[in-house]
């Protein structure tokens, strides 16, 4: 009888033999070591095969059973592993599917945070960390467990987890990571446990493989985030060969033996509204009477026991989806979920992984707090900003420049006065707030005035906000400020002319991440903040008066998305995210070691150079030969500017700038 061969290195894999299993499809599972074997499923039709296999042994178990298929499960990073399994199966005339695990970083956006980097193995992530103090905790595993004694002092600064098999503890102990550095466990893990982990061992560092959804890689993000850990996540292996999904795989292969997918139970998800019971829908009244199990965050929870259900608290979507694959009693489960699900609701990562574990889902709409909050103020919320600065990292001051109208959650206690006194700090006195707190319920309180009166006063932890600003929106929307509008002092300054052309080289995004290299008086750096709103920039200077003077045009034209780096490149460089941009006005003699750094963090970064001494010019060309660039781009510049004498209009020459421009091949 022909039956599915499966190389199941992962959760995946394991539940996919699972279920085939269940569909009475006979299937033979194949793992590397005695404890995967341990976690295989048991069942009728479900043979297992332990032991690692080279390509010859793979090909001669694929002639000698009668296969139909064979599955690909394996690790994303045993990419020799799969090369393998493919090779025998097209040499065996078997159909080989390719089974990937889901990201699972949806929501996090790492690209965003100031402590997210990405490197290519783990000995590149312990050459980052070799400069930087604080605690690591080595998520990779035990194979590369060696790579982490290159740091001083390894035994006591890093904390590993790895699985808790004799192998894996035996490696382990080898290298000196012993007692309290020694973490025997198999995962995943939760984000609290991740979080508890952190903090019981005073982490500073994290480093992690882009492991996927059933690897947990969204959990240990997260949890960085919370306890303020830095995170060297070390590149997930390309994939060559197409792959497919775990709901796909299955299709496939029960199509090949005749049989179609069972639809998964449904799970509702159901939008509260601001909380109270009488702000739902009737729609969402008659979900909550009709399910079976309720299950939502402890305080949703506790007020939804009016409707006598039995209840699951839990507000972590891979923990309410491993109950409710474990509790199959439950036929009408129902998660809740705060205001509406469509606006910076948790049910943005938990519908997606709810599909791919095959459960069929239902939404229910609810009244937000954005409209529930403006509605009680009387105030039109169509055309607002929309934000959440609750556990988010967004530029809220940019945000009320550049509109009259700004809707914002907020989170955590005293956020509304740090909102107030940042509006202060960036001379936006004259802005209007309306603050909501606890929203429908018995204690809610709205109020308004502008921010020199909310100094002194406390607010909810959890509230929102609307901002009005009688000039938002009236700012420029093209770069090119005058040079007398900056606060200028003694310090040069790329002027007007250069500026423009060298900001229109970069080509800039909203989300860039932005180094300006010798930033003088930061008029770089400014226009840079303003056109990269979403983004980050970080002005890099070794003068003290420069720097203070970038800080305050940093307050003159509201731009909090710019940081200050007082320092020499490229050691200045050491800590900050990977530049997806890079300008460099002046490099003090340093211009190849920067240009390094900068490919080194980002292989791909665009960078812009402005030289006036042609030996800076000679430098540079030298480099674009030397190092893997491409898109190179050289200009010079001579400008002049009118200058009125008596009844005659003069022009007078600027110092002639090269402009040199270039992006990483990707290579370095």
């Amino acid at each position: 009888m022909k039956q599915v061969l499966i190389f199941a290195g992962t959760t995946e894999g394991r539940r996919l033999s699972e279920e085939l299993g269940a569909a009475k499809i006979p299937v033979t599972v194949c793992v590397a070591t005695e404890y995967g074997e341990t976690l295989l499923p048991k069942g009728e039709g479900i043979t297992h095969r332990t032991g690692r296999l080279d390509q010859g042994q793979m090909e001669a178990l694929m002639r000698e059973e009668p296969v139909s298929c064979v599955v690909d499960a394996t690790h994303p990073y045993a990419v020799a592993v799969s090369d393998n399994i493919r090779e025998a199966a097209r040499l065996s005339g078997l159909s080989y599917l390719r089974l990937l695990r889901e990201d699972g970083s949806e929501g996090i956006s790492a690209e965003s945070s100031d402590r997210v980097f990405f490197v290519k193995s783990v000995r590149e992530a312990v050459a980052f960390l070799s400069e930087l103090e604080g605690n690591i905790l080595a998520s990779t595993g035990s194979k590369e467990l060696s790579e982490y004694t290159a740091l001083p002092d390894y035994q006591n600064r890093v904390f590993a987890r790895v699985l808790s098999t004799g192998e894996s503890v035996k490696l382990a102990g080898s290298l000196g990571f012993a007692g309290r550095n020694l973490i025997c466990m198999q995962g995943p893990f939760s984000e609290e446990f991740n979080y508890a982990t952190m903090k019981e061992y005073g982490i500073s560092w994290l480093v992690t493989k882009a492991s996927g959804r059933a690897g947990g890689y969204g959990e240990k993000l997260r949890a960085a985030k919370r306890a303020g850990v830095g995170v060297v996540v070390v590149g997930r292996p390309k994939e060559e060969i197409p792959g497919l999904s775990f709901s796909q795989v299955k299709r496939q292969v029960l199509a090949q033996f005749g049989k179609k997918e069972e639809e998964g139970r449904k799970v509702m998800l159901v939008s509260l509204g601001p909380g109270a019971v009488s702000q739902m829908t009737g729609e969402a009244k008659d979900a909550f009477r009709n399910c079976d199990l309720i299950i939502g965050a402890g305080r949703m929870v506790e007020a939804l026991r009016v409707f006598g259900k039995p209840s699951f608290s839990s507000y972590q979507e891979t923990e309410i989806v491993a109950f409710l694959e474990e509790h199959k009693e439950y036929e009408k489960p129902l998660v809740a979920f705060s205001g509406d699900l469509g606006f910076y609701s948790g049910a943005k990562r938990l519908l997606p992984l709810l599909a791919e574990r095959g459960f069929g889902t239902t939404c229910v709409p609810g009244i937000s707090s954005l409209v529930y909050l403006a509605a009680r103020a009387g105030t039109p919320w169509d055309g607002a900003k929309l934000m959440s600065v609750h556990g988010r990292a967004e530029n809220l001051i940019r945000a009320v420049r550049e509109h009259k109208r700004v809707f914002a959650l907020l989170g955590g206690k005293g956020s509304v006065k740090e909102l107030c006194e940042e509006l202060l700090f960036y001379g936006l006195s004259e802005v209007r707030l309306t603050v909501g707190e606890n929203l429908s319920y018995g204690t809610e309180r709205i109020t308004s005035g502008c921010p020199k009166e909310f100094l002194d006063r406390s607010f909810d932890g959890l509230a929102a906000v609307i901002l009005e600003n009688p000039e938002g929106g009236r700012e420029r929307v093209t770069h090119g400020l005058p040079d007398e509008e900056f606060i200028r002092g003694e310090v040069p300054m790329t002027k007007l002319e250069v500026r423009s052309v060298s900001l229109s080289r970069l080509e800039l995004k909203r989300d860039s991440v932005v180094y300006d290299i010798g930033a003088g008086t930061g008029s770089v750096s400014v226009e840079a903040a303003l056109l990269a709103s979403e983004g980050r920039v970080y002005a890099i200077e070794r003068k003290r008066e420069a720097a203070e003077l970038i800080r305050e045009n940093r307050r003159k034209f509201a731009v909090s998305n710019l940081e200050v780096v007082e320092g020499l490149a490229p050691e200045a460089l050491s800590g900050l995210p990977a530049p997806t941009h890079a300008f460099i006005g002046g490099s003090a003699g340093n211009l190849k070691e920067i240009v390094q750094v900068l490919l080194e963090k980002n292989s791909t970064v665009r960078v812009v150079i402005n030289a006036i001494a042609l030996e800076t010019v000679a430098e540079a060309s030298g480099l674009i030969r030397e190092l893997p660039v491409e898109d190179v781009s050289v200009s010079q510049i001579m400008a002049s500017r009118g200058k009125r004498l008596g009844g005659y209009e003069l022009m007078t020459g600027l110092n002639p700038v090269y402009i040199i421009s270039f992006v990483g091949k990707g290579a370095f």
